[in-house]
């Protein structure tokens, strides 16, 4: 079979893959995606934010009709069948991969299903059910993401012991869940189980669950996972694991204690890990870090001048989100325009039970840089909005430049909270200053309201909080007039 020869290959067809071939495409590229699983969204689509975010809602249904007793309205105890969970489940991830091969046939982008591996510079040689050929190529993007990581000790080979691909799956519910871990994945997989009926509990090493995000934002995640699941445990880490007829023993370590429990299921959320193996990098000038992920520039460009590389294969946070942004910085570069990934805002979202959501200088990167903030927060409590939907216990933070007044960070822990964020990305990405929020009009009453009113805050004129006006700003304002 002759080689194929194109323009642009992006290797990988998750959310930075399928982003990057659509882009080049609208520019005029000759674009081939290769992608060795059926079913294209990569990780994102099919075993990660999309099922999530449905079985978070879907369960999320059971808390919602259980609280409405407090309201007058009650319902009978609910009936939960897997298989039709599952099914309607699936039946959204079809529709969204589905739309995807849509789109790339509208735009003329040629779908490989294959599994690639670079010859060289220029070259892939791909693999497909109908045997092997080569393709090349004048610009690649390798975009073929991440997976869960399983520590070899946890790795017994036990179905009972999962990764976030296992627990999407919802091969039944346990009876008890041990999550190890309390990143995103733990906790909010750890939501889903409990909502089902699984007695949780979370271990994680660090002093804290969600490590990186502010701690005024995860208080009230906290105070949740104290209430619904079972325990638990910071500082506390796994010493073994191991199969006990249809369960695992698990020793924990916490507090100079050691404790040997046994679990129906364990889940093993410790991070994730490059799919950098057997591509054939080595083939090409790319170079890798010490946790093997691809070195890229600010041009997503790799150390080899035809190839680029965006998502999580690149490092940082992973975040779909940020992979697409990669995406157009890389296609707009190998079009021979100049774009920098440079001072990007990227959000970020936790959807808990309640969700978390923050962009630009936390509070806690601020003292760890050194650097003087003011901070602005306005509580839910004081929210009619937040009231009328029982989530009051919500905050809206604001990070302020103490000199020019610019909002550096936004965080907001409550309902929608993920929705809400973009609105603090433009704030940052603008330049906006805590003046210009205050004067924004947002509408009465909504969530959103509570950016407003923590600007307000800010300068002690806030109509639903009372706090001390800031002296510097009354003398300011009287040296104005």
């Amino acid at each position: 079979m002759d080689p194929i020869k194109t323009e642009v290959v992006v290797l990988g067809a998750g959310p930075g893959g399928y982003a990057a071939a659509f882009y080049a495409a609208d520019l005029g590229k000759k674009v081939m995606l290769i992608e060795q699983e059926q079913r294209l969204g990569g990780v994102c689509l099919n075993r990660g934010c999309i099922p999530s975010k449905a079985l978070l809602h879907a369960t999320r249904m059971v808390e919602d009709a259980a609280a409405s007793a407090s309201r007058g309205i009650s319902f009978g105890a609910p009936t939960i069948q897997l298989d039709k969970l599952r099914a309607w489940k699936e039946s959204i991830l079809t529709k969204l991969s589905g739309g995807i091969a849509g789109l790339a046939q509208k735009r003329g982008v040629q779908v490989l299903h294959a599994r690639g591996h670079f010859e060289g510079s220029n070259t892939l040689r791909v693999e497909t059910s109908e045997g092997q050929t080569f393709v090349n190529f004048e610009k690649a993007i390798i975009a073929v993401g991440s997976r869960p990581a399983l520590p070899r000790a946890f790795d017994l080979g036990n179905p009972r012991i999962m990764t976030s691909t296992e627990a999407l799956d919802i091969p039944e519910i346990p009876g008890s869940l041990l999550v190890i871990g309390g990143g995103y994945i733990g906790m909010e997989l750890g939501t889903v189980y409990s909502s089902l009926g699984s007695k949780v509990t979370v271990v994680e090493a660090l002093d804290s669950i969600l490590a990186g995000a502010d701690a005024d934002l995860v208080r009230p995640v906290l105070r949740y996972a104290e209430k619904h699941f079972t325990e638990l445990r910071v500082k506390a880490k796994v010493a073994s694991m191991s199969t006990a007829g249809k369960q695992i023993k698990v020793v924990t370590e916490c507090d100079g204690q050691r404790r040997e429990e046994l679990y129906d299921r364990v889940l093993v959320s410790v991070g994730r890990v490059p799919n950098a193996e057997d591509l054939g990098l080595e083939n090409t000038l790319v170079q890798r870090d010490e946790r093997g992920f691809i070195t890229v520039d600010s041009r997503m460009q790799t150390t080899d001048p035809s190839l680029y590389a965006i998502g999580d294969i690149a490092g940082g946070v992973l975040l779909a989100h940020k992979a697409s942004k990669e995406a157009r910085i890389a296609v707009e570069n190998l079009a021979g325009e100049s774009s920098l990934f440079s001072q990007v805002t990227i959000p970020a979202v936790v959807f808990t039970h309640p969700e978390i959501a923050w962009c630009g200088l936390t509070e806690a990167e601020a003292k760890a840089k050194g650097r003087a903030v003011e901070i602005a927060k306005f509580p839910w409590a004081a929210s009619g909005r937040a009231l009328t939907c029982d989530a009051t216990e919500g905050v809206t933070k604001l990070i302020i430049d103490p000199e020019t007044e610019r909002i550096l960070g936004v965080g907001i822990t409550g309902e929608h909270a993920g929705d809400m964020i973009s609105e603090g990305v433009a704030l940052i990405e603008m330049g906006a200053t805590v003046k210009d929020l205050a004067e924004m009009v947002h509408p009465h009453p909504t969530l959103s309201e509570s950016l407003m009113e923590a600007a307000e805050a800010f300068y002690g004129h806030c109509t639903h909080i009372h706090t001390r006006r800031k002296v510097e700003t009354v003398a300011a304002a009287a040296a104005g007039h």
